[in-house]
C-alpha cells in the first residue's frame, strides 16, 4: 500500500475480479494500490467500528444464534461491509457497490493489522474479532451457495481429503454415533473430511467427530471449524511478520501517530456533542448505578459512596462517564463536593484541590479540551490500578475469586457467573 499525492494507480480489472470474487477473504494478498491518507484513516476507523460491533454483539447474544446473525447482518449493512454471497453483484451501480465494499473490507483489514500487531493483547483481541466475523461470513456462504463455498476453498488452497464411499460404509455406525444430527441415510449423502486431529481440536474436545489413527472424520457442516483454524493460524503468522516490519512503517511520520492512536481509539457515540446534558438528576444516580451502569462504573460508584473518596484515576474514569450520561458541570461539582465532604475533605479543600480537575474534564480549564468518556480499550490498557485504586476493568484487573464474590453480591445466577468467569479466563490466556 502506497501513500502519495500522485494520481491513484488503479488495479487492472482482472486482478480486482480475482481479488474480490467473494464476500469473505483469507487476506492472503496485501493491497498494492495507492490510497489517500484520508481514505486510509476512514477505512481504519470504520474497520475498528466493525470489530468493536462484532465484540459487543458477541457479548449480548449467543454466537451464531439467529438473533446474533440478524444483528450482525444489520450492522454490516449499516457500515457498508460485505456480508453474504446473495449480495454478490460486482456490476451493481448501487452506491457503495459490492466491489467498493469488498475493497474497503480488504484494505481496512490490512490497516488494522499494522495497528494491532504491536502487543500480545492487541493481537489476541484482533484475531478473536476477525475470527468471529469470518465464522459468520463463512456460515452465510455455506447456507446460500455451496458452489461458492467450494470455489472459495479451492482458491485459498484449502484441500481436505474426502472420505470415500467405501470407507464411509465401513465406518457407518461410528460416524453416526460420533456426529451430531447425522443419520444412516445422511451419512451416504454427506461429505466427510479426514484431517489430522490437531487441526480440529475444538471438535475433538466437544466429542463431535470420530477419531482413528490420528485423524478426525469431520462432516461437511462442521468444516467451518477447520477452515477457521487455518484462518487463525495464517492471521497469527501474518501479525507476527507485520510486527517485525513495523519499525519501517512507523518511520513514516504521516502514519505513526494514526497507528498509535487506533488501538486506543474511542469509536462509540460522540459525547462531545452534548445532547444528553440535563437528562438525568443527581437523585437518579444511585438507582441507575444498580440497574444500568456497567460493572466498572458500578464498582467505582459503590467505592465512592463507601469511602467518600476516589483517587485521580477513579475520578477521571467515573467523572467522564457521568459527564457522558448527561451530568452538567454544575451537577458534577455538586455531586463530587457533597460526597467528598462526607469524608476527610472540607469545602475549602475541595474547591482548591479537586474542583479544578472537574472543570478541566468539561473543557473549562487548561487547554479547554472537551474530554470524552473512556472506551473499554482505554480502561483496560491505560493507567492500570494499584492497591487502593478502584478504576480499571473488573473483568481484566480483578482477582477471579473477588470478581466471583462481587457478581454473587449483585445476585447474578451461578450459571451466569460461571459463564462470565470462564469467558474472562479464556480472554486472559
Amino acid at each position: 500500500m502506497q501513500f502519495s499525492g500522485r494520481r491513484n494507480k488503479k488495479l487492472i480489472p482482472d486482478h480486482h475480479a480475482e481479488l474480490y470474487g467473494h464476500c469473505l477473504q483469507f487476506y492472503g494478498q496485501p493491497p498494492v494500490e495507492n490510497i489517500s491518507l484520508a481514505e486510509f484513516e476512514t477505512f481504519a476507523v470504520e474497520r475498528l467500528k466493525l470489530l468493536k460491533t462484532v465484540e459487543n454483539i458477541g457479548v449480548s447474544y449467543v454466537k451464531m444464534s439467529d438473533p446474533y446473525k440478524k444483528k450482525l447482518e444489520d450492522e454490516l449493512k449499516k457500515l457498508h461491509f460485505p456480508y453474504r454471497p446473495a449480495a454478490d453483484d460486482l456490476k451493481s451501480q448501487i452506491v457503495p457497490t459490492e466491489h467498493e465494499k469488498r475493497r474497503k473490507d480488504h484494505i481496512s483489514h490490512f490497516i488494522l493489522r499494522l495497528a494491532y500487531c504491536q502487543t500480545e493483547d492487541l493481537r489476541r483481541w484482533f484475531i478473536q474479532q476477525e475470527m468471529d466475523l469470518f465464522r459468520y461470513r463463512f456460515s452465510e456462504l455455506q447456507y446460500y451457495s455451496k458452489d461458492k463455498e467450494k470455489e472459495f476453498l479451492k482458491e485459498n488452497h484449502l484441500h481436505y481429503d474426502t472420505v470415500s464411499d467405501e470407507e464411509k460404509s465401513s465406518l457407518m455406525d461410528k460416524l453416526i454415533r460420533s456426529s451430531f444430527y447425522v443419520s444412516g441415510p445422511k451419512v451416504q449423502d454427506l461429505e466427510f473430511y479426514k484431517v489430522p486431529f490437531q487441526d480440529a481440536l475444538d471438535l475433538v474436545r466437544s466429542r463431535k467427530v470420530f477419531l482413528r489413527g490420528g485423524f478426525a472424520f469431520i462432516p461437511h457442516q462442521e468444516i467451518v471449524t477447520i477452515v477457521l483454524n487455518d484462518f487463525r493460524t495464517r492471521l497469527s503468522k501474518a501479525l507476527a511478520l507485520t510486527a517485525r516490519s513495523l519499525p519501517v512503517v512507523q518511520s513514516d511520520e504521516r502514519l505513526q501517530p494514526l497507528l498509535s492512536h487506533l488501538s486506543h481509539a474511542y469509536v462509540g457515540q460522540d459525547y462531545s456533542i452534548q445532547k444528553n446534558i440535563g437528562k438525568i438528576s443527581l437523585e437518579q444516580i444511585d438507582s441507575l448505578s444498580t440497574k444500568s451502569f456497567p460493572l466498572c462504573m458500578r464498582h467505582l460508584h459503590k467505592a465512592l459512596r463507601d469511602s467518600h473518596h476516589l483517587r485521580h484515576g477513579g475520578r477521571m474514569q467515573y467523572g467522564l462517564f457521568l459527564k457522558g450520561i448527561g451530568l452538567t458541570l454544575e451537577q458534577a461539582l455538586q455531586f463530587w463536593r457533597s460526597e467528598f465532604i462526607k469524608g476527610k475533605v472540607d469545602t475549602d479543600k475541595f474547591d482548591k484541590a479537586y474542583a479544578y480537575s472537574i472543570r478541566h474534564m468539561f473543557g473549562k480549564e487548561g487547554k479547554r479540551t472537551d474530554y470524552t468518556p473512556y472506551s473499554c480499550m482505554k480502561v483496560i490498557l491505560s493507567n492500570l490500578p494499584s492497591q487502593g485504586d478502584y478504576h480499571g476493568c473488573p473483568f481484566r484487573h480483578s482477582d477471579p475469586e473477588l470478581l466471583k464474590q462481587k457478581l454473587q453480591s449483585y445476585k447474578i445466577s451461578p450459571s451466569g457467573i460461571n459463564q462470565v468467569c470462564l469467558r474472562d479466563f479464556n480472554s486472559a490466556e
